[in-house]
């Protein structure tokens, strides 16, 4: 059962994560609906996990080109790189007013660590909650991909994480889906295999409900 989150602190911003397996497109669709972000007026703050601040992008280095780590210390580490991102990046941005746009976010912890390296997920969660002080996305946005097509669509050579057996990326998407089926008033779930412009259209028209004055 997945515990209830702590009432989120008024703030004026808006935050949205972009979620789902290798491949998928997200840094496709963040692209896109910054564009469009900006072109509304709103500041929007595209950033990703790991790898948003100067020390997130050390710990990226560590986790996607180093060597190899057992699931607890890669759970430490995802989570470290987390706390300073929200510190530092995320909740700055949310107190004056901006859209923050992450490419990954707890979830992927929940789906990689948890569901994918057998780690206890309500731990998983636990200590990413802790290191955010409990904030969680006004909207996720899972891009669902068979795991083979987002093989194919990769490119240059793959990070310690797409090396993984094609189990591992089965069961990370198995958990993304569940993990949505339990909590479907706060996901958006899509097909990313659908042509990129039909994915920012029907991102486009759930988040513009969620901006201040309403769609857009």
């Amino acid at each position: 059962m997945i515990p209830p989150a702590l009432p989120r602190p008024a703030v004026p911003g808006l935050f949205l994560a972009l979620e789902g397996g290798d491949g998928a497109g997200k840094t496709t669709q963040a692209a896109l609906l910054g564009a469009w972000l900006t072109a509304l007026g709103c500041e929007a703050v595209l950033t990703r996990e790991p790898g948003g601040t100067a020390l997130g992008r050390v710990l990226r280095e560590a986790l996607l080109h180093g060597e190899d780590l057992d699931p607890r210390t890669e759970a430490l580490l995802f989570a470290t790189d987390r706390a300073h991102h929200v510190h530092s990046l995320v909740r700055p941005a949310l107190e004056r007013g901006a859209v923050v746009v992450t490419d990954r976010y707890i979830d992927s912890s929940l789906a990689y660590q948890g569901g994918a390296r057998g780690l206890d997920e309500a731990e998983v969660r636990g200590l990413s909650r802790w290191a955010t002080g409990d904030l969680l996305p006004d909207l996720t946005i899972l891009l669902d991909l068979d795991p083979a097509v987002g093989a194919r669509r990769r490119e240059g050579a793959p990070d310690r994480m797409e090396r993984e057996a094609d189990a591992f990326h089965v069961r990370v998407r198995e958990r993304f889906r569940a993990l949505a089926a339990a909590e479907p008033d706060r996901y958006l779930v899509l097909d990313a295999a659908r042509a990129p412009e039909e994915l920012h259209a029907a991102i486009r028209e759930r988040v513009s409900v969620l901006l201040p004055g309403g769609p857009a």
